[in-house]
């Protein structure tokens, strides 16, 4: 853990803050007419998902956290928790599938994710940006709707829906962004 001065706080940051762990979502330098210029930080507590703007000064010094990052294999799913495994010890973690939250449709057998760790607690989880998946339901296009974009919905096997082209049907694979859960392209 080092400590850095409030004006260098970046998006990204972890830092811990009142107690609490918080990631910097967003940061803006203020240079005020009058006065010192200070950093204005949006931040994120960790645990609990809660948001914060805070000014820092300058002279003001925070607490900057290392968090460790682990792979791990996602195994199974039982009832409410989701069982993955680390890939250099082989030990197992069983997470909620709150923690993980809408993403833990895309998980897949032996996917692998990196969760993000402070003093061995699990406090953050990434899945890979984009999957393959299978539509199973498609709407039939509508003809005379090619002048504009067009888009049209559909279910993917996972049971999440998405928009995506007129030219794509059931059964085909696609690929998915996780994040913004959207349509990329075919999948090859």
């Amino acid at each position: 853990m080092a400590k850095i001065n409030g004006n260098e706080i970046r998006p990204g940051y972890v830092i811990e803050h009142d107690g609490g762990l918080w990631v910097a979502v967003r940061t803006n330098t203020v240079k005020p007419g009058k006065g010192g210029a200070y950093n204005q930080v949006e931040l994120k507590n960790l645990i609990n998902g809660t948001k914060l703007n805070e000014r820092f000064r300058s002279a003001e010094t925070v607490e900057q956290i290392r968090l460790d990052l682990k792979d791990f294999s996602f195994l199974y799913e039982q009832d409410d928790a989701l069982v993955f495994m680390d890939t250099q010890s082989y030990e197992q973690l069983e997470l909620n599938k709150d923690f993980v939250g809408d993403r833990a449709a895309f998980l897949q057998d032996g996917m692998m994710v990196t969760v993000q760790l402070y003093e061995e607690r699990p406090i953050g989880i990434s899945l890979p940006d984009q999957v393959t998946l299978t539509i199973t339901e498609a709407d039939p296009v509508v003809k005379g709707q090619t002048a504009a974009a067009s888009y049209k919905p559909a279910v993917l096997k996972n049971g999440i829906r998405v928009l995506v082209p007129p030219f794509i049907g059931a059964g085909e694979r696609i690929i998915v962004d996780t994040n913004e859960i959207t349509y990329v392209r075919r999948a090859d």
